[in-house]
């Protein structure tokens, strides 16, 4: 036991130190600080602006005109035609509401160190439009606002927010948020009106004013972007634009000194998400109007833009402005004279302004220093923890890479003030080494074996094992993978020999591999719910648990001595459980789908049922008899019951077709054993889980074992990847968690979406368990191996980390890369929860007579 606590803790804490790395390696904030702030010495155009952010518009929803020919955001319409230049915003990838805004606000793209911060934290500090005004005044969502507070300098940053609460996806209508706004931004005018040390603050120069808009993203994601509410809130907001500047210009008098500008932060696909990089979710509207900006300029040429939407927009008459998200940030700036944001990497888009040259040239050549500024702070930095005689430019670096290369490790991380995690990392390796050494003997004497092995068999596990792992590989990045390895494995009794032996199993084990390789081709994202194949599931799962019972019947009536346990528990727990899955598939998931399409909510009595089975799904295990078949039936239902309250569509048949695949695979590594007249092999009715194990019976490894080792990793990948992968999880439907809450909560929503991706592992460890306990083997002989073959598919994935592109793409590469790494440290804390899944009962009275 000792020997295992040692063996668990070392190989913890190695991959835990692994995994730490990858964040100094690629995820170390790359935004600098210590910039001078630069700003345009001539007097600006504008001395207040007005942000309007439309959370989740599209370009397309927005610019395309109705089938009559008229818009659905008529006065926005007329600013593009009449007074205002407008053109399509880029956004980059992650397309969600905090990178977003950052661009639009600070300039700059969001930082990847921010994956680790949630969505409400600022990983560093950073400057912003906002920060660099006299005053702003901001209304709109609590989960966007507050970070622009938080890092601004002083207290001129005034942030108005409706609850959290109110960001209701069941909600008849969500543009309730965008009314809210509105009517607390005309309190506010009106209450100025009469506050004299409020009136003299907005008339003050180098104000703005921010008005963020979620209604249409929300409703966006409850009712998809092509439905009437989505559209409706459109023209919600264009009205509401229109009374806001009549508003404003009323207030200060039609100075002329107001600019505004209209925009949004994200797009939405077609199935209401967003967060990829789809047109659809990065092509987003920009319409900038009032002080300082040009006019409406007619063209006679066709423009040259390639994304077919011009045509569609009917605009192709007005010179189109495309802008990338993070130079809107600079033209704000300019437009009311304030310094441009220190961190800011935007270009100011000089055909938006309306001004003379000589302004544009100051503005341009101050948006050019400010950028300078960054590089300089940088490379001093670098150049202070750098020796003096090997930093150099970097076209000159070349001609010394041979002396860095001569300098001794641990001599070079001493001079250069290293963190203390490199000489971790450069070190480590040395006491692995030592273990390797030490071992060397065992080493030697498998090498004195092998001549006795079949040849044939050894060159067979070699090019399993080889194929078997570049195929885990690819799996990652083409899901369909999978499939191929799923019809390779269903063809393993028949050239095993096994099918001889064991006819009706081995046709069981062909047709579960083959219908599970059928959930790895269906798309991951874009799926219309689908609560006819909910229903399904608790029909298939109610056949599965049948086939569970017959089986298990079969064997313990040889065992007189169980018939009592087997039909109290029977009887009492395992029908029962399968009632509640059936009543639970056939129920809730329905009535709670057919409630939120009526309008009228999230049942309450749903909602218990909800919470209830799932609060209860890791206790009613621990109630049933730690017998084999009975223990695993009770997980498997209890643990089905609630993923199939988060399930919407096809994924609600995953968990009783692995199932049964995973049953199969128990029984026909039992015939595999038999087959090779292996000692230790124990009847199946005969194994319970809570019995000590013999240690005197533990077997060494065989070269089946590296079978069974692959078949577990295999199956513990395609339990992730086969019906969702980082895309699913970025961009899951929010329906999957209806049965449970509405209201939009991030964390409590992840964890409800963390769980019904662990379940699937449950289901496989808890076969591997048993799989472990019938064949007699050594569980850190088995981690041994599975440690090998994650940490051979770990060296691909070190290389493929990026820290670029969207945080789909760098979510992707790092989930690849963690996956493998933390597959060991994942599966060994599993293990101990599968153990006491398995092997601890509870009881709620105790009984006079023990039965096992």
């Amino acid at each position: 036991m000792i020997l295992m606590m040692t063996f668990l803790l070392v190989g913890l804490l190695v991959h835990v130190v692994f995994f730490l790395s990858i964040f100094d390696i690629y995820f170390t904030s790359p935004l600098v600080h210590g910039m001078t702030p630069q700003a345009t010495p001539m007097a600006p155009p504008a001395s207040r602006l007005v942000l309007v952010v439309a959370d989740g518009l599209r370009a397309d929803s927005l610019f395309t005109l109705l089938p009559n020919g008229s818009s659905r955001a008529p006065y926005l319409r007329s600013v593009i035609e009449e007074k205002g230049t407008w053109g399509v915003s880029h956004t980059r990838v992650p397309t969600e509401s905090r990178p977003g805004h950052v661009a639009l606000i600070a300039g700059f793209y969001e930082d990847v160190s921010a994956i680790a911060k949630g969505w409400k934290e600022n990983p560093v500090e950073f400057d912003s439009v906002f920060n660099e005004t006299r005053n702003t005044w901001c209304w709109g969502s609590p989960d966007i606002l507050p970070m622009f507070a938080k890092g601004a300098s002083g207290d001129h940053v005034y942030t108005h927010t409706y609850p959290a609460e109110e960001e209701d996806f069941a909600s008849t209508d969500a543009s309730r948020l965008d009314t809210w706004v509105f009517t607390q931004v005309k309190s506010f005018f009106q209450s100025a009106k009469s506050n004299s040390s409020l009136r003299a603050n907005l008339l003050e120069d180098e104000n703005v004013f921010f008005l963020h808009l979620l209604g249409i993203d929300t409703n966006g994601h409850a009712h998809r972007p092509m439905s009437q509410e989505y559209l409706n809130n459109i023209g919600l907001v264009d009205t509401g634009v229109a009374e806001l500047v009549s508003m404003v210009e009323d207030f200060f008098g039609h100075d002329g000194r107001t600019a505004y500008v209209f925009t949004s932060d994200h797009g939405m696909t077609n199935w209401g998400s967003h967060g990829a990089g789809h047109p659809s979710e990065t092509l987003t509207p920009l319409v900038a109007w009032g002080a300082g900006v040009n006019y409406a300029h007619k063209v006679t040429e066709v423009q040259p833009y390639k994304d077919g939407f011009l045509q569609d927009w009917k605009l192709e008459h007005l010179r189109r402005v495309d802008v990338n998200q993070a130079d809107i940030a600079p033209l704000m700036a300019s437009l009311i004279g304030i310094p441009f944001p220190v961190n800011s990497v935007g270009v100011l888009p000089l055909l938006y302004l309306n001004n003379s040259d000589h302004f544009k040239a100051e503005s341009i050549y101050t948006n050019a220093i400010q950028v300078l500024e960054q590089y300089k702070i940088k490379m001093s930095q670098k150049k202070e923890t750098t020796l003096s005689f090997l930093f150099t430019p970097y076209h000159h670096a070349l001609a010394r890479l041979c002396v860095c290369v001569t300098v001794v490790i641990t001599g070079f991380l001493l001079i250069q003030r290293s963190p203390v995690t490199y000489y971790v990392y450069c070190l480590l390796p040395v006491p692995l080494w030592y273990s390797v050494l030490k071992e060397s003997g065992t080493l030697t004497d498998l090498i004195r074996s092998a001549p006795s092995l079949p040849l044939w068999k050894c060159f067979g596990y070699f090019v399993l094992v080889s194929f078997g792992i570049e195929l885990l590989v690819v799996s990652f990045f083409h899901r369909a993978m999978l499939t191929v390895g799923l019809v390779v494995l269903s063809v393993w009794p028949f050239l095993s020999g096994l099918f001889d032996k064991a006819k009706f199993r081995s046709l069981s084990w062909c047709v579960g591999c083959l219908c599970l390789a059928a959930f790895p081709l269906m798309p991951v994202v874009g799926r219309e719910p689908n609560i006819h194949l909910v229903t399904c599931a608790g029909l298939l799962t109610l056949f599965t648990s049948a086939c569970y019972l017959w089986s298990s019947r079969r064997r313990t009536t040889l065992h007189l001595s169980d018939r009592q346990q087997f039909f109290t528990q029977v009887a009492l727990i395992h029908i029962m459980l399968c009632v509640c899955v059936c009543v639970l598939c056939a129920y809730v998931p329905s009535l709670t789908h057919s409630s939120l399409q009526q309008k009228q909510g999230l049942p309450l009595f749903n909602q218990i049922i909800s919470w209830t089975t799932l609060a209860s799904s890791m206790l009613v295990p621990l109630l049933s008899s730690t017998r084999l078949f009975h223990r695993l039936l009770s997980i498997f239902l209890s643990l089905t019951a609630t993923y199939l309250l988060l399930s919407t569509g096809s994924e609600a048949l995953f968990p009783p077709v692995l199932s049964w695949l995973m049953f199969v695979w128990i029984n026909i590594e039992q015939e595999a054993m038999l087959a090779q007249g292996v000692s230790g092999r124990q009847e199946l009715a005969t194994i319970d889980f809570s019995a000590n194990i013999d240690i005197t019976k533990i077997r060494q490894l065989k070269l089946d074992d590296i079978r069974r080792s692959y078949f577990f990793v295999f199956f513990i990948i395609t339990a992730f990847f086969g019906t969702g992968n980082i895309a699913s999880i970025n961009s899951f439907d929010p329906a999957s968690v209806y049965c449970f809450l509405t209201i939009f909560n991030p964390f409590i929503m992840g964890g409800l979406m963390m769980w019904k991706v662990i379940i699937p592992f449950i289901i496989v460890m808890c076969t591997f368990e048993t799989i472990q306990v019938a064949t007699q083997l050594s569980s850190r002989s088995l981690f041994l191996i599975v440690l090998v073959i994650s940490d051979l598919m770990a060296l691909h994935f070190f290389f493929l980390v990026q820290d670029y592109g969207s945080w789909l793409d760098i979510g992707t590469s790092i989930s690849h890369y963690v996956i493998v790494m933390s597959m060991t440290i994942f599966l060994m804390l599993l293990s101990v929860v599968t153990h006491i899944l398995t092997s601890q009962r509870l009881f709620l009275w105790r009984p006079k007579m023990h039965f096992p």
